[in-house]
């Protein structure tokens, strides 16, 4: 009875004391929401009284809500239908041991080594052009675009750029829905901004967050001092964004197009807070500079430099602490012609600051060999502004055409020669067509896949081939990526090497 009583009291005093946990919770919760509701409606209120508007009332804050949901599900619904899935598969190189170990894991051997990979794409015409990532497609043998609407195209790769990892391919395909462009430089950050693509192969999926700065440079784009000048000045967001979302769109609650999303800042392959986009006004010029000319007019500075900090405004005695350093001028460069010399720091280029080599690298990249640009700098205590004539790779400023191939630069391209195969090779291997390889340099693109002379071509990319300008047509015809060739060795066997087409 005893034992009953208390066993009856101690459960009350649980039991009170439980409610009384979620009724303290309940009233903290309350205050808590009451406060941050009040602190929000009062920023607010104070923000319209300082623009002399009428007075806020709770209302109004009710209808702002509303319309910033309208705004997020009209920007969804109106840039879904522009972003695409794209699949591809990458010809990859194989090697005698992959040919040996093959058959052992239930594969063929001597077959063409292929990879898949996926990404996204932003239809920017109604006539079937796609900006996307060249990481996405530039290494692509087989490209699918599957649109938001299940149908599906081959794609053609347009043209690609390495140094801001943007790409534009094409589909056979009319009256298809657009994005519209916005303005990259007006963006703000801490503005709202939606992640549109296929991560993980998830269609069409949308994800929110703010922008957390601009003209970022996250090194991740491979440099290489004669051929690779990259440009980084990456949007930041903290829009969820992972592996397939590459090539998709960033956009603003007005439905415009600002970013091409890129990168994501990860120790594990998958989101963990950060997304990078190329900003819209630099990759929509390499796009346009791709379908219009065949190759990107890049205009170049012709400076060597690098960020101002305080360290080195102490060390060089500057009279700044922003802006971007010049270590150096090249000699038949734009800077140098115009009167900019060592020691000078870019302070903005067209009036836009530049406190970052990212920021100065974003602005001269979306000009063209010959755009004037007014180039603000410090020189000691002195302000100047010098108009400078941008120039291209070559110092001139001319417009740079797509390299093509002829019978003679192929020799160079390959480090070998070609000719057509005799009837007495056809009889010995029993075929009707190919190319002989001979005279094979040692450190050509064909020796380095093990290619040497006897081999027969007998297929590019699956096309027969018989004559060097068969051979040329589908060298030029390939952007980048690799080339799968079909060869016999001098011993009669099948074998198939994927050559970089660039």
């Amino acid at each position: 009875m005893r034992a009953t009583f208390w066993k009856s009291k101690f459960l009350s005093v649980v039991t009170a004391s439980a409610l009384g946990v979620l009724i303290g919770a309940a009233i903290v919760t309350a205050v808590f929401r009451e406060h941050i509701f009040s602190s929000k409606y009062a920023d607010i209120e104070r923000y319209y009284q300082s623009q002399n508007k009428k007075n806020f009332e709770l209302a109004d804050y009710k209808k702002l809500l509303d319309q910033q949901q309208t705004a997020f599900i009209e920007a969804s619904k109106n840039t879904t239908p522009c972003v695409v899935h794209i699949k591809t598969k990458s010809a990859a190189t194989r090697t005698p041991i992959h040919d040996f170990f093959n058959p052992f894991f239930g594969g063929t051997p001597n077959q063409p080594y292929y990879q898949s990979g996926s990404g996204s794409g932003v239809i920017i015409s109604e006539n079937g052009y796609i900006i996307t990532n060249n990481h996405v497609v530039g290494d692509a043998n087989e490209i699918k675009v599957i649109l938001n609407d299940k149908r599906e195209f081959d794609g053609e790769i347009v043209g690609t750029d390495p140094n801001t990892d943007i790409a534009v391919i094409k589909i056979d395909a009319r009256n298809l829905p657009y994005i519209k462009y916005g303005d990259s430089d007006k963006l703000q950050v801490g503005e709202w901004v939606l992640a549109v693509g296929n991560p993980f192969n998830l269609t069409s999926t949308v994800t929110a967050g703010i922008v957390s700065a601009k003209a970022r440079n996250i090194n991740i784009i491979d440099r290489d001092e004669k051929t690779h000048f990259p440009i980084e000045a990456f949007i930041q967001t903290d829009a969820a964004v992972n592996p397939g979302n590459s090539g998709g769109a960033l956009v603003n609650l007005n439905s415009e197009l600002v970013g091409i999303n890129t990168a994501i800042a990860t120790n594990t392959g998958a989101y963990q807070g950060y997304s990078f986009a190329v900003p819209i006004n630099l990759a929509r010029k390499i796009a346009e500079d791709i379908i219009n000319y065949g190759a990107v007019q890049r205009a170049l500075l012709g400076v060597n430099i690098q960020d101002v900090n305080g360290e080195l405004a102490k060390k060089k005695g500057l009279s700044t602490n922003q802006g971007v350093y010049v270590n150096g001028v090249a000699e038949n460069g734009a800077a140098r012609s115009a009167g900019i010399v060592e020691g000078d720091v870019i302070i903005s280029v067209d009036n836009v600051k530049t406190n970052s080599v990212a920021e100065l690298q974003e602005q001269i990249g979306r000009r063209r060999p010959g755009d004037k640009v007014k180039v603000k700098i410090m020189r000691g205590d002195k302000e100047m502004t010098i108009d400078v004539v941008l120039r291209n790779k070559d110092g001139n400023t001319g417009i740079i055409k797509e390299e093509k191939l002829d019978v003679n630069s192929i020799r160079n391209k390959l480090g070998a020669s070609f000719r057509p195969i005799t009837d007495n090779i056809k009889a010995r291997f029993d075929i009707d067509n190919g190319l002989e390889v001979y005279n094979v340099e040692n450190q050509g693109k064909l020796a380095q896949e093990g290619i040497s002379n006897g081999y027969i071509i007998l297929s590019v990319d699956e096309k027969p081939v018989k004559t060097v300008e068969d051979l040329v047509e589908a060298f030029n015809k390939k952007k980048s990526g690799a080339i799968v060739l079909t060869l016999i060795t001098p011993f009669g066997k099948k074998v198939y090497r994927a050559i970089p087409a660039n």
